[in-house]
């Protein structure tokens, strides 16, 4: 069967998603929305850095693309700083009948327990409403978070605590917005960025700590955060920014599941503009990987090194855009509703072996 798809931007995450759906023998590309006039009328190869035509041509007329009535829209826009307008897109493709892969609102991954019903059944109405199913994922929040330690624990006798971690080198990341406005890197250690305002970190990865917490079957009693930053000891160069010394360059946080005064899983994220910063925090093996680490019996710890191009930032932008595309099938074919990973069945990157 071949599922028809329209690709929703074609940004940091966009661009790799559309390369990928190109590459599937189960999926079909109908058409590419873009944000503004100056992708419209080019190419889908062309935006993606593929050199072979595909006779789809980008446009900025999203009912156009609406009427094409595809199996699915794999959304990858911008949400960080535009919440409630993202989450209005995604209720509109859902109204009309559109299953929708996502890279964000990170939190819609599993939002159980981290927002109020409030906020989630408008969503799941809007699905009910055109019988489609709407899945958020990528590769953190998501496989490295999700399926990754679920399938580890499976050859534990005992659980004590579980742990995943994101150790990277952020300097090659292509998005400053996320760096700098989001992040914060390149600011004063006294302001206090989007991402580190109280209730933030546990929106978007407390959703994390719940879907494990759900699928071992176990109760939390709170979900906390942490973090802490540390400067630039000399001027760094950042994509295309310089970054002052004394300005914010490595960050650490941490959010943590608790019950009984003790914490069971959490999520860590050590994220450095230099590999020479923070010599004290976690290290990654290699220039970036994603850590999990299952205390029990027996005790685990895996490390997962990631490259594309020689460059681990790239490598996991893509591994967030192929989580998806390869969803794509499950999706459709799913109950509709909102959808997390504890409800779809294993996905691989089929189609892709030569």
């Amino acid at each position: 069967m071949t599922y028809r798809v329209v690709q929703w931007s074609t940004g940091n995450v966009g661009r790799w998603a559309l390369r990928s759906i190109i590459a599937r023998r189960e999926l079909e590309l109908v058409g590419v929305w873009v944000s503004g006039p100056d992708k419209a009328g080019r190419d889908a190869a062309e935006l993606a850095g593929l050199d072979e035509p595909t006779g789809i041509l980008a446009t900025t007329d999203a009912q156009a693309l609406l009427a094409l009535r595809p199996d699915c829209i794999l959304h990858t826009a911008m949400a960080d700083d535009r919440l409630a307008d993202a989450i209005e897109d995604l209720k509109t493709f859902l109204r009309a009948g559109i299953n929708v892969v996502s890279s964000s609102p990170v939190f819609l991954q599993f939002p159980y327990g981290t927002l109020p019903s409030e906020a989630i059944d408008p969503i799941v109405e809007a699905a009910r409403e055109g019988g489609a199913s709407l899945w958020v994922n990528g590769i953190d929040p998501g496989w490295a978070n999700d399926w990754l330690p679920l399938l580890i624990t499976s050859g534990s006798e005992r659980i004590d605590r579980i742990v995943c971690s994101e150790l990277m080198d952020y300097s090659t990341y292509d998005n400053p917005k996320v760096l700098f406005d989001i992040m914060g890197f390149g600011g004063t250690l006294d302001e206090l960025p989007m991402l580190l305002r109280p209730g933030i970190l546990t929106l978007a990865w407390g959703s994390v700590i719940r879907q494990l917490a759900a699928a071992l079957d176990v109760e939390l009693d709170s979900v906390t955060q942490h973090f802490e930053r540390l400067p630039a000891p000399e001027p760094l160069r950042v994509a295309g920014r310089t970054v002052a010394a004394g300005t914010a360059a490595a960050l650490r946080f941490r959010i943590s599941g608790m019950r009984s005064g003790r914490e069971i899983i959490a999520v860590e994220h050590v994220t450095r503009l230099h590999p020479a910063l923070a010599p004290d925090w976690p290290q990654p093996t290699g220039k970036g990987c994603y850590r999990v680490e299952v205390e029990g019996e027996p005790d685990y710890r895996l490390d997962l090194q990631l490259y594309s191009g020689g460059d681990h930032a790239r490598a996991g932008v893509v591994g967030t855009a192929a989580r998806l595309v390869s969803a794509i099938p499950a999706v459709v074919e799913a109950a509709p509703g909102l959808l997390t990973a504890l409800d779809l069945p294993l996905t691989t990157g089929r189609g892709l072996v030569s």
